[in-house]
């Protein structure tokens, strides 16, 4: 929560909480009409039960609710889960993650709890935000209990690339968790281009630019790198300038004092949580690597560095902690003279005062992260610049390096730059100074953490309005009840069933979808219903289509209307169509496959078909486009056309397809019902064939010429038993 609960002497206190993501939302959690869900602080063991309702009380006044987490919980789900396993992973410091199914299955129940507790203050309207790697189910679990609601989940961390993210044993559980929301948020475009690979790839959803189509909604996936409160860091600074002697703090004073003493040295800030991301060992070595390679500067510099202590019950922050202490004694032994030490080590949490204290009177802030979501710090330090001179220098691995190009940017790993870099930083003529700075102020006020939140919001309620703009209407309960009204009412009906993605899910090979006994079943109750004409429509070949329906009488048009069976009949062309080309266009599909690992080719009778759903997702669209551009310069003129159907291109017939298959079975019978289902683009010739007030259904939420769509085959056959059940 944006505030800490403390308890003291059997009283409670409260305090501002001084977290990155606390104090960069507190101002816009204050100016709208929100309420903040979180962890009080307190272990539910800490809290004495006659004080239970004080907590409550004390965060309802700050419009927030408290969530109480035992120590167990704690333990598992806070240092276990997110911070021994979901930290280290997407930071990728691999060997320190753990995989421990008790921290997951605590992990899982507390971000139910949370997901508990917004259900129970949500109402129709409101737009829910999730923060951070500790809620990651968090958005579908509400989304499983509200449908309809609008639900925004913003990354604070890194997220890793496929590789890496492909190691942790629950990861698909974490995707679906997070895609539950409606637009997810990420600092930087490449942690978002990192994730939508990782859906692409592990789940196998349709990702095209930064949208991800699922089967009931879409979901965006934008970059938005966060600012600071700059009015705020502005402000003190300003004020700090305006203090006597006397109003100076006793940090402020000894800073005075050294830059009296020694007004050539520069002082070089270094502010970190204790954490093994942040790269503070590795710039202490570099520190000691500059002073080796360039002793001019012994005397004339002095690193001041603020380590703020964190996890510290976690076994690599303890390691940390000593490994730190041990590297600035050295040091310090090592360069140290009768009037200077080089290194100034704090190992606390400052007041925001003393913080400010250490951004102005500093030269230059070395901040060398290894691996960091932002990093505010670097914007921090900007901000509190207020004659425009000090130099930034920026590990291009934080997340705000994207967007300060303006600093020093280096690699955290090579000592060699960042000892070059120091000497530039401390030569580096303040008329440059202030250019560099001037740009950078320029750009971190009018990107603050408030416009952050609000373009933020502003896309998730924009996410909303996009459900509105397909054309399609999800048939709903009540829906439903109107379609079947008019199939129970009708007096001559004709059923167009899809096959592969509509009546069946797909599989990794074609000849694995054959029907079910369930299903066969219910087209068969269909089939045999009065008034009732099914026809199952597909791209199939007729021989795999004919051998799973050879049992039921019903009408089949494969290879999309090149071939039909009626009732009780034998197979018969319907198109006068050839496949003397096939020989031509096989050797080019065939590298292709050659060159595409998981693809294949589908021999039809009258048409090819390039399969390539078990290919890698990214490769598989490029291959996909390629081909498709390679065929269609083969193939001009000679009267075919490619057919890009779910993961399939397919070469056919021009004049072959299934709206012009399925008017043929319209001519001259006076249906009243016509209903039409089917899941990719070679259904929508059909939707766009048939007569107006057919009932056209699209399998999936995809721009659609069909009037209405569901989510899955599952709904698909709820339809089909409810017209089997009232025929």
């Amino acid at each position: 929560m944006p505030l800490q609960i403390n308890l003291e002497n059997n009283n409670l206190e409260v305090t501002p909480s001084v977290g990155g993501l606390a104090t960069g939302l507190k101002s816009f959690h204050k100016d709208g009409d929100s309420i903040w869900i979180g962890w009080s602080g307190l272990t539910e063991e800490e809290i004495p039960e006659n004080l239970l309702e004080d907590v409550k009380e004390k965060a309802r006044k700050e419009d927030c609710v408290a969530v109480n987490l035992s120590e167990e919980e704690i333990e598992g789900f806070y240092y276990g889960f997110s911070n021994r396993t979901i930290w280290p992973l997407f930071h990728y410091f691999m060997e320190y993650t753990e995989a421990d199914k008790d921290h997951w299955e605590i992990y899982k129940s507390v971000n139910k709890k949370y997901a508990e507790e917004v259900l129970k203050h949500y109402e129709d309207g409101d737009h829910i935000w999730v923060h951070d790697y500790q809620l990651l189910l968090v958005p579908n679990m509400i989304r499983e209990q509200q449908p309809e609601a609008i639900i925004g989940f913003f990354n604070h961390i890194p997220f890793p690339s496929y590789e890496v993210f492909r190691t942790l044993p629950w990861r698909d559980e974490v995707l679906k968790g997070v895609l539950g929301a409606d637009l997810i948020g990420f600092h930087t475009y490449d942690y978002e281009r990192h994730f939508l690979s990782s859906v692409s790839r592990i789940l196998r959803h349709q990702v095209s630019f930064n949208e991800i189509t699922l089967p009931e909604r879409i979901v965006k996936v934008d970059s938005f790198p966060m600012g600071i409160d700059y009015n705020k860091f502005e402000d003190a600074a300003l004020n700090h300038f305006k203090n006597t002697e006397e109003q100076r703090t006793e940090l402020q004073r000894r800073l005075d004092h050294h830059t009296n003493e020694t007004p050539e040295a520069k002082l070089i800030l270094s502010i970190d949580r204790l954490d093994y991301t942040k790269g503070i060992a590795n710039r202490i070595r570099a520190f000691e690597y500059f002073l080796d390679n360039h002793p001019e500067f012994i005397e004339k510099v002095r690193l001041v560095m603020l380590a703020v202590p964190s996890r510290s019950n976690v076994p690599q922050y303890q390691r940390l902690k000593r490994e730190i202490d041990e590297l600035v004694g050295r040091i310090n032994g090592k360069f140290s003279t009768v009037s200077w030490t080089p290194i100034w080590y704090f190992y606390r949490s400052m007041p925001f005062e003393n913080l400010i204290d250490l951004y102005t009177s500093c030269d230059i802030a070395l901040l060398t992260p290894i691996r960091d979501g932002m990093n505010l710090v670097a914007k921090e330090f900007v901000a509190t610049r207020i004659n425009q001179t000090g130099v930034l220098i920026l590990s291009e691995m934080a997340g705000a390096a994207h967007e300060m190009n303006e600093a020093l940017i280096i690699n955290p790993n090579n000592f060699e730059q960042i000892s070059e870099t120091l000497i530039q930083a401390i030569e580096m003529p303040e008329e440059e100074q202030k250019q560099r700075n001037k740009i950078l102020q320029k750009r971190l006020k009018r990107y603050s953490v408030e416009k952050w939140a609000n373009d933020f919001m502003k896309a998730l309620h924009e996410t909303s309005q996009d459900r509105d703009a397909f054309k399609a209407r999800r048939i709903s309960s009540k829906v439903s009840d109107e379609i079947l009204e008019k199939f129970k009412n009708a007096k001559n009906r004709i059923l167009f069933l899809d096959y592969d993605g509509t009546l069946v899910n797909f599989t990794d090979k074609p000849e694995k979808a054959k029907p079910d006994q369930e299903l066969i079943d219910l087209v068969h109750k269909l089939n045999q219903s009065a008034n009732t004409d099914v026809v199952l429509i597909s791209g199939r070949d007729k021989d795999t289509l004919g051998a799973w329906w050879q049992e039921i009488p019903v009408e089949l048009i494969s290879e999309h209307g090149v071939w039909m069976r009626q009732k009780d009949s034998e197979w018969e062309l319907s198109e006068n169509v050839n496949n003397d080309w096939m020989s031509a266009v096989r050797p080019v599909i065939e590298t292709f496959v050659d060159r595409t690992p998981g693809t294949f080719i589908e021999d039809k009778n009258y048409s090819l078909a390039w399969h390539y759903r078990k290919a890698d997702p990214e490769l598989g669209e490029i291959r996909a486009n390629e081909l498709s551009n390679v065929l269609k310069e083969l193939i001009s003129n000679r009267g075919l056309s490619v057919l890009e159907g779910n993961k399939v291109l397919e070469i056919k017939s021009s004049g072959v397809n299934k709206g012009k298959a399925s008017n043929k079975k319209l001519v001259g019978k006076d249906y009243d019902f016509i209903f039409a289902i089917g899941d990719d683009w070679t259904d929508e010739y059909m939707f766009e064939e048939l007569p107006e007030n057919s009932f056209t259904v699209k399998v999936g939420m995809k721009k659609t010429s069909a009037r209405y769509y569901v989510e899955d085959t599952l709904k698909v056959r709820d339809i089909l038993k409810k017209f089997a059940e009232n025929s």
